[in-house]
C-alpha cells in the first residue's frame, strides 16, 4: 500500500510501524470538600511539570541545540501565567471541582481563545497550552510519560506530536516520524530536521497499521505498508547510496570550500544560541553567518542585560577562535512576541513592528545590545547586521546610534575591536535601494525565508499555503541576483542565510550569481561543500 503525505526531511526509513498511542486522559468533574487542599495539590503538580520540563529543556539542548530547546522554557513559562492560574484555582475555589477537571476546563478554553486569535504566532500557542494542561493532568494522575513500546527502531506514527513528546522519545528507537496532522513549520518538523531523522506530515494511516513493515521515502513525501520484494529492494539500495553519501560527506572535513575553477566561497553557519557552537565547530563550518540573538530574549522573564548578553556573545566568539561570528540584532515582533516587551496586538505583524523598528524607536533596548557586542568584539571577529531595513534613512540612523555607543565605551576606557556592519536584505524595497545601501554597509545578508514571503504575499506561517510559497520563483531569484550585483557596485560583500543557502540545487545558480558567502544549518555544512566543490563555472 502506497499512502502520499508531504516531505518535511529527506532520507529514507526501513522498519516497523508502531502507532504512537497517547495516554487516554479521561477526566471526569468530581465535587471536593477541601478546596485549599484541592488548590495545594494543583501547585504541587505544577512544580512537578515545571520540574519535567526542566529536564526536556536540558535533554534537548544536548539533542537538538538551544534554538529548538527553547520551547520548553517558554512552556515553563506558560504554567506560570497569572491569568492561566488564576483560572484553575477560581474554578477550584468556586465550583468546589477537582484540580484535573479545573485544569482540563481551562485549558479548553485558552486553546480555543488563542486558536480563535488572527494572529499565527497566538494560534500556535493552542497547541502549547493544551500540551501544558496535559502535562499537569497526567501528574495529578500519575499517568507516566509515554514511550516507544518497542526493543528495536521503528517507524512513529501518531496524530500528531508536541514537541514535549518528541524530545523525551528514545532517539535510538527512532528510524523517522509519520504524522496525520502538524506543518513544515511546526516545532516538530523543525526538530525532526535537526536531529537528521526522515519525516512526513499528512498521512492519512489506518491504526491496524501497527506493527507492518514500512519505508519511509523522505525524498518523495510517500509511506508504503507491506511493500513486495521489489520496492524494498529498490530502497534498501537507495538507503545504502544515502549512507555512502553521508559517508563521503564526512571526508569533506577540513576541505576548502572552492569550485572546480578555483572560486572560493565563505561557508558559514546559522545558530540560535550559544548551545548551537559544538555543532558549527563538529561540521566544520568557516565561521557564524547567522547568530540570532533573540533567543536571549525569549529565553528570559526581563530584558537581557548588557553583561548577561556581552558573557553570551563573548563565550561564542572566544569559542569560535578568531572565525566570523555575524550576529543579528534583535529580532522580535511577527512570529516571535515576548511578554514583557508589552506588544500591542497587530492584525498583520509580519508587516507590522518589529525588529529594527522596535530598536530604532526603543535606542535604550537597542544601545544595551549594541554596548554588549562591541565590548564582545574584543575577544574576537565580530560582525553585526540589522534585520528588516528597508531604507538608507534607516541604516543611518543605526550608524549614528552605534557612533554613540562607541564613544560611551571610549569614555569609559572599555576596549573593543574593529566591527563589520551589513544589513539583511529581506524585503522587495530593500532590493531595489540594494546599490545606495551598499555604500553605506561592509556586507548584505539575504534573509530568503522573509524575502520569500514578502515577494510573494504569503504568511510563510499559513500551512493552507505551503502549496503556493514558492522559493524558487523568478521574481525571488532575480530579487537575489539584484542584491548580489548591486551590492558589489556599491562595494559590499553579499551572503545568504536563508534556508534557500542550503538548497544544494541552486548552489550553483548563487554562485554564478557572484554570492560571497553561503550560511546554512551545521548539519547542512557538508552537504553543501560537496555541491560547491562539483561545481565548474568555466563552463
Amino acid at each position: 500500500m502506497k499512502i502520499e503525505g508531504k516531505s518535511v526531511f529527506g532520507g529514507v526509513a526501513m522498519g516497523r510501524l508502531s502507532i504512537y498511542k497517547k495516554n487516554d486522559q479521561v477526566v471526569k468533574r468530581t465535587k471536593i470538600d477541601d478546596a485549599a487542599a484541592e488548590i495545594k495539590r494543583y501547585e504541587e503538580a505544577t512544580q512537578k511539570a515545571k520540574a519535567q520540563l526542566a529536564t526536556l529543556y536540558d535533554k534537548a539542548m544536548q539533542e537538538v541545540g538551544e534554538s529548538n530547546a527553547a520551547i520548553f522554557e517558554v512552556h515553563q513559562m506558560m504554567l506560570d501565567d497569572l491569568d492561566y492560574q488564576e483560572a484553575i484555582t477560581n474554578m477550584i475555589q468556586t465550583q468546589s471541582v477537582n484540580a484535573e477537571y479545573a485544569v482540563a476546563v481551562t485549558g479548553d478554553n485558552f486553546s480555543e481563545m488563542f486558536a480563535a486569535m488572527d494572529d499565527d504566532y497566538m494560534k500556535a500557542r493552542a497547541a502549547d497550552v493544551k500540551d501544558i494542561s496535559n502535562r499537569v493532568i497526567s501528574v495529578l494522575q500519575g499517568v507516566e510519560e509515554t514511550e516507544i513500546d518497542s526493543n528495536e527502531p521503528v517507524i512513529l506514527v501518531a496524530e500528531d506530536l508536541a514537541p514535549s513528546e518528541t524530545v523525551q522519545l528514545d532517539k535510538s528507537l527512532l528510524l523517522s516520524f509519520v504524522t496525520r496532522y502538524g506543518s513544515t513549520n511546526s516545532h516538530t518538523a523543525i526538530l525532526a530536521r535537526t536531529m537528521n531523522i526522515p519525516a512526513l506530515i499528512g498521512v492519512d494511516y489506518k491504526e491496524e497499521m501497527d506493527g507492518h513493515f514500512g519505508i519511509v521515502d523522505g525524498f518523495e513525501g510517500v509511506l508504503y505498508v507491506d511493500p513486495d520484494e521489489e520496492t524494498i529492494a529498490k530502497y534498501r539500495k537507495k538507503q545504502e547510496e544515502e549512507e555512502e553519501k553521508a559517508r563521503l560527506l564526512q571526508e569533506l572535513k577540513g576541505m576548502p570550500n572552492v569550485t572546480k575553477d578555483g572560486r572560493e566561497i565563505k561557508l558559514y553557519a546559522n545558530i540560535g544560541g550559544v548551545g548551537d557552537v559544538p555543532s558549527v565547530l563538529q561540521n566544520d563550518a568557516a565561521g557564524i553567518g547567522l547568530f540570532r540573538s533573540e533567543f536571549l530574549y525569549l529565553e528570559s522573564d526581563t530584558f537581557p542585560t548588557e553583561e548577561e548578553q556581552f558573557n553570551a556573545y563573548r563565550s561564542v566568539v572566544q569559542t569560535m577562535a578568531g572565525k566570523k561570528v555575524i550576529i543579528r540584532t534583535l529580532d522580535i515582533g511577527a512570529d516571535k512576541q515576548v511578554d514583557y516587551f508589552n506588544l500591542a496586538h497587530e492584525d498583520n505583524p509580519a508587516m507590522g513592528y518589529r525588529a529594527i523598528r522596535i530598536c530604532l524607536e526603543q535606542p535604550d533596548i537597542f544601545k544595551t545590545q549594541l554596548r554588549a557586542l562591541y565590548r564582545a568584539s574584543y575577544y574576537g571577529n565580530i560582525a553585526i547586521m540589522f534585520p528588516m531595513i528597508i531604507s538608507v534613512d534607516e541604516v543611518k540612523r543605526i550608524k549614528g546610534i552605534v557612533e554613540e555607543v562607541k564613544k560611551e565605551l571610549d569614555e569609559q576606557n572599555l576596549e573593543y575591536g574593529d566591527v563589520e556592519l551589513g544589513i539583511m536584505i529581506e524585503t522587495p524595497a530593500a532590493v531595489w535601494m540594494t546599490e545606495e545601501l551598499g555604500k553605506e554597509v561592509d556586507f548584505f545578508s539575504i534573509g530568503t525565508n522573509d524575502l520569500t514571503q514578502y515577494t510573494l504575499a504569503i504568511d510563510r506561517q499559513n500551512p493552507r499555503l505551503d502549496s503556493f510559497y514558492d522559493a524558487h520563483h523568478p521574481a525571488v531569484l532575480r530579487a537575489i541576483q539584484m542584491t548580489i550585483e548591486n551590492g558589489h557596485k556599491g562595494g559590499a560583500w553579499v551572503g545568504i542565510c536563508g534556508e534557500l543557502g542550503a538548497d544544494t540545487t541552486l548552489t550553483e545558480t548563487f554562485l554564478r550569481m557572484g554570492v560571497d558567502e553561503l550560511s546554512v544549518s551545521p548539519s547542512r555544512i557538508l552537504a553543501v561543500r560537496a555541491a560547491i566543490r562539483d561545481c565548474d563555472l568555466s563552463k
